[in-house]
């Protein structure tokens, strides 16, 4: 749901805006920054559970996403670990450059798409800073118990951040740097379908990809995966978009979505009561009931199962394969 009527407090907590303050910076690995946030009063932060990722508010008002990565346990403060991305679109040379020790900044979430789930084995697999939110999840995965499986793929030693936290977690965690080993052996780590285990994967696209094609063989549901930018077998040419409306529930206003325009930039025309982040079907923060339509999915965030049930979608990218949606708005 997108607006405060009728939310849960989680949903609320998610939505709002709450300033933290940058408690400490520190270079994590080439390229690669942590930052320490706190309360500026010294309260407790929300809670949240490992997969779980929050929003920096930049300046313009924009925001980018990033992994939660210190302890749960710790209520007072959150941590966050930002790969510098010299091509990206500014959010974390914003970080890297414009921010400091002591500075406040907006923020939003946690917001959780990538819940670890009970299992009796696990098999976790980062890659370069995808690391992040596998971190608090070993230590999870450790707390309850289980048998898991930790291997770190990185570009070089150097780049690869949190190497010496992940080993002290877990002493078997296999470390592959590429410049030293070459790329994580997939072959080996997934031939053999493995009974009641879950493989959690982040990282960059072609490995998730990679992951994605050796896990046919496996059970459905084994793999979760967490993406930092959209993948490419969802991304559709404006040539195939089709023109539909979009009825609002709550007030009964029907709007025309055209062809050549997002969901979500008609429902911002429009007033409406919605929220918004990476604009590329990512981050969650958009997603919205659907109560009626037939829903053409194309955000990288649902599972399988949650496309399938058909009752929520992502406003930014997501459109209608026929006439009509109907969003709890």
């Amino acid at each position: 749901m997108t607006t405060l009527t009728m939310m849960s407090d989680v949903q609320v907590t998610e939505r709002a805006e709450r300033v933290v303050r940058i408690a400490r910076k520190w270079q994590a690995a080439e390229d690669v920054l942590a930052l320490e946030l706190v309360d500026p009063a010294g309260g407790p932060l929300p809670e949240w559970e490992p997969g779980a990722h929050i929003d920096l508010v930049m300046p313009d008002g924009a925001a980018r996403q990033y992994s939660l990565c210190g302890d749960p346990d710790d209520r007072h403060t959150w941590r966050v670990g930002v790969l510098l991305e010299k091509e990206g679109r500014g959010g974390s040379r914003w970080v890297h450059e414009g921010l400091a020790e002591g500075d406040l900044v907006p923020t939003r979430g946690p917001r959780n798409h990538f819940a670890l789930e009970p299992a009796r084995r696990y098999l976790f697999i980062g890659g370069g800073i995808g690391i992040t939110p596998i971190l608090p999840m070993v230590r999870a995965a450790l707390g309850m118990g289980a048998d898991l499986t930790v291997v770190y793929g990185g570009r070089t030693r150097e780049s690869m951040g949190f190497v010496d936290e992940l080993i002290e977690l877990h002493a078997g965690v296999e470390v592959v740097p590429q410049s030293e080993a070459g790329l994580i052996d997939l072959e080996r780590l997934l031939a053999d379908p493995q009974p009641d285990t879950l493989i959690y994967c982040c990282g960059p696209g072609p490995l998730l990809d990679a992951v994605e094609q050796r896990v046919a063989r496996w059970p459905a549901g084994a793999l979760r995966i967490e993406r930092f930018s959209a993948r490419t077998d969802t991304e559709l040419t404006s040539d195939a978009d089709q023109a539909f409306e979009v009825e609002l529930s709550r007030s009964g206003t029907v709007l025309q979505v055209p062809a050549d325009q997002t969901l979500l930039s008609v429902l911002e025309d429009a007033g409406a009561d919605v929220i918004s982040s990476c604009a590329e079907g990512t981050c969650g923060s958009c997603e919205t009931m659907v109560l009626a339509g037939d829903i053409d999915h194309r955000d990288s965030v649902l599972s399988e199962s949650e496309r399938a049930a058909g009752d929520r979608l992502m406003i930014c990218v997501s459109r209608c394969r026929g006439p009509k949606l109907v969003l709890d708005l």
